[in-house]
């Protein structure tokens, strides 16, 4: 059965780690049908919008989304908004996966197995702000369902792990908006009598990961929280040029490497394609072949053990070298 993937390079290394997920991908035989969307600021440039209608229909249809990445501009310009932002609200991708595990690469933390799960819909992120000459504004928006459907997909996520679910806020200050967070949280927490769950404040939360990050099975948060946790956490098992996201909602998925754009490196065919490949085995997992996602994880493993590795991780392999040893090695 063909299933159909959107691909969305985007800017930047998009256009060359996005090509390496699809050979990956189509080495498989799995029988995937490809469908190239665009995204960005060079979309914008082209088009007069960063996310045109084209892409988003794109991506409803299809099966899951391969994101890429995109570059915006320094500077405030009239009419542009994250693409990636929208495209998750437009598919109301309401759930943000960030896996973090120890990897096999100088610097790296033993013993950490930790998946954060952020809300991805609202928070801070939910686009209202105003400026009043020298103030301000943006407001914290927090659902009582938004609230519930993140904890209880964080809590689903947990029943197939280690059973430890630890719900982070700060309702001792924002008594209102992490208030409600919490309160929902520990409702749904009680339809699920096999998981422990706990609560920690966010600061602490923060220092803890950096003193003791094996701890932690699945940690679930409101979307700032989960963005700076979440990349707090990247740096202890090789930083965000390792790093996968899923983002998930009820009936659509979008996977993407965390790393950005690389403006500094774009162009000369030398990008780390193993996040990317981080990403497809998320893929590969949503859509039901977790055979072919375990031989992507190991097969990352082994890549970062014996090589070859691109300049970032102190090797002198492009990205095409790193992609052909992949495959050559997944498929044994």
């Amino acid at each position: 059965m063909s299933r159909a993937i959107c691909l969305i390079e985007g800017d930047g290394i998009g256009h060359e780690v996005i090509p390496a997920g699809r050979r990956l991908l189509e080495a498989t035989g799995l029988g995937w049908s490809f469908v190239e969307a665009e995204a960005g600021w060079d979309a914008f440039r082209r088009h007069g919008t960063a996310l045109p209608e084209a892409t988003t229909a794109a991506a409803e249809q299809a099966d899951a989304t391969l994101f890429g990445a995109v570059s915006s501009p320094l500077q405030p310009v009239e009419g542009y908004r994250s693409p990636i932002v929208a495209l998750r609200r437009h598919l109301d991708l309401y759930a943000n996966l960030r896996p973090v595990i120890s990897q096999p690469v100088p610097g790296s933390r033993p013993g950490i197995d930790m998946l954060i799960v952020r809300e991805n819909s609202e928070g801070l992120y939910a686009g209202i702000e105003r400026r009043e000459v020298d103030r301000a504004v943006t407001e914290r928006v927090i659902t009582r369902r938004g609230s519930e459907r993140i904890v209880r997909r964080a809590l689903e996520l947990a029943t197939r792990r280690r059973k430890h679910l630890t719900v982070v806020h700060k309702a001792n200050v924002m008594r209102a908006t992490c208030g409600l967070f919490r309160e929902a949280a520990f409702a749904v927490a009680a339809e699920y009598f096999d998981v422990v769950v706990e609560e920690q404040l966010v600061d602490a939360v923060a220092m803890r990961l950096i003193t003791s990050p094996e701890q932690y099975d699945v940690i679930v948060t409101t979307n700032l929280f989960g963005d700076i946790l979440s990349d707090e956490a990247a740096a202890l098992v090789g930083g965000l040029g390792l790093a996968p996201s899923g983002n998930m909602g009820d009936t659509h998925a979008l996977f993407e490497p965390v790393h950005g754009s690389a403006p500094d490196i774009a162009g000369q065919g030398i990008a780390n394609p193993l996040a990317t490949f981080g990403a497809v085995t998320m893929l590969l997992d949503h859509l039901g072949e977790p055979a072919w996602a375990e031989r992507v994880r190991t097969t990352i493993a082994a890549i970062l053990t014996e090589g070859p590795r691109t300049p970032d991780l102190g090797g002198d392999a492009t990205t095409d070298q790193v992609t052909d040893a992949f495959i050559e090695r997944v498929l044994e």
